[in-house]
């Protein structure tokens, strides 16, 4: 494929938001809080995980904004050390949390896309840049999970998202490089 639009891009992040919920919207708190063992996340910590990074890489590039939950983004952090996990909140707390990050994500970027930013060609470099870590960040959290939800959980896992857009590398579904 051609190189990808910013429309292609965020469609592909809608794509990957969409199987990351088929991975995990039917399990309990229990099973969202599991651990492997003490020095492994729970799918509860990759979902806020996933959720933290694409906060802070639009505060941080994209516009700076308050976080719709600061004290998720410090638990959420690949820096708190994997011990420290383990306080995670319950599935709605989590639910919201990521839907918020999600909401924040689209306004920002369709800002960039009308011109409603200061440097709107520039922005938009970023922005195409911004979208394609999170996809490809989003995958990298969903193999773990799914690779838990199958092994350990005994969850049937959902296919793989197709697109023309994707491939896979080194066993991790990404963007078409």
């Amino acid at each position: 494929m051609n190189e990808q639009t910013l429309d292609d891009l965020v469609a592909e992040l809608h794509r990957a938001w969409t199987h990351t919920d088929a991975l995990w919207l039917d399990l309990d708190d229990d099973e969202i809080a599991w651990r492997p063992h003490e020095q492994s996340s729970a799918i509860g910590w990759h979902l806020g995980h996933q959720a933290a990074v694409a906060h802070y890489l639009v505060r941080n590039l994209l516009a700076a904004e308050s976080s719709p939950d600061a004290e998720l983004d410090s638990l959420m952090d690949s820096a708190t050390p994997e011990a420290a996990r383990g306080d995670l909140p319950g599935v709605d707390r989590l639910r919201r949390y990521r839907s918020a990050v999600a909401d924040r994500v689209v306004a920002r970027i369709d800002d960039v896309r009308t011109g409603a930013v200061g440097a709107p060609e520039q922005l938009l470099l970023v922005a195409a840049g911004v979208v394609r870590a999170l996809v490809n960040h989003e995958y990298q959290h969903d193999q773990w999970i799914a690779e838990v939800r199958g092994r350990d959980l005994g969850r049937a896992v959902p296919e793989a998202p197709t697109s023309p857009n994707l491939t896979v590398l080194d066993g991790y579904t990404v963007l078409t490089p």
